[in-house]
């Protein structure tokens, strides 16, 4: 027969079991919570460590040769010479003496909508002003390029008065990024990114006449 005393024991027993059990889960989701704290400062200092040397140790630029694609992401770029002239393709000669740099280019547009050519896909080294583009089959300012339609281009700069004419222009060529949202509109668009290849074009002598040899029509 069971006694009171031995009944305030097993109670007294259970109560400690049950403490036990706690204490034991709780250690768990302590050491879970070190663990997974651990984890998370790993996970940040090597982030941190990779993007460090990513800035310090810079993946080396692609360097592009004439006639050569390039896919920068919207479009796909083949350049194909560079020269100087007096006048842009429009054929009009100003007034007073001007020196123009022209490049000839090959370009389609992969994307699914018409775009005109972004103004930071060419960036002239020394740095000009981003370049008035041209359609070289109408010597005329571009439209936007439609999708699986491509076009040969002329991006044009007029040098300032008194600017020497360089031998060579080096152009890096800027590349995009598609976002179904922006963070601006949260619409869809290309998004500019930075260059993935640059290339180095001798410049021919100044021409008396624009790349086409033709006037443009209007």
């Amino acid at each position: 027969m069971e006694t009171p005393n031995d009944s305030g024991h097993e109670n007294a027993a259970a109560a400690k079991g049950s403490q036990r059990l706690q204490l034991s889960r709780l250690r768990q989701r302590l050491l879970a919570l070190v663990i997974a704290g651990v984890g998370s400062a790993a996970a940040s200092i090597i982030s941190y460590a990779s993007a460090i040397y990513a800035a310090a140790n810079p993946e080396p630029i692609r360097q592009l040769a004439i006639g050569e694609e390039l896919d920068t992401g919207q479009w796909h770029v083949v350049f194909a010479d560079a020269r100087l002239a007096d006048r842009p393709p429009t054929g009009f000669k100003p007034s007073t003496p001007k020196t123009f740099v022209m490049v000839a280019f090959h370009i389609s547009n992969q994307s699914a909508s018409s775009s005109y050519v972004s103004r930071n896909l060419l960036q002239t080294e020394p740095q000009m002003p981003p370049p008035t583009v041209y359609l070289a089959r109408d010597n005329w300012i571009a439209s936007p390029i439609n999708p699986g339609m491509p076009e040969d281009l002329i991006a044009v700069w007029e040098l300032e008065d008194g600017q020497a004419a360089p031998k060579q222009l080096r152009i890096h060529v800027g590349s995009q990024i598609y976002k179904k949202r922006d963070n601006l509109y949260g619409a869809s668009s290309w998004l500019d990114r930075d260059p993935v290849a640059v290339i180095s074009l001798p410049l021919s002598k100044p021409l008396s006449k624009p790349v086409s040899q033709e006037p443009a029509k209007q």
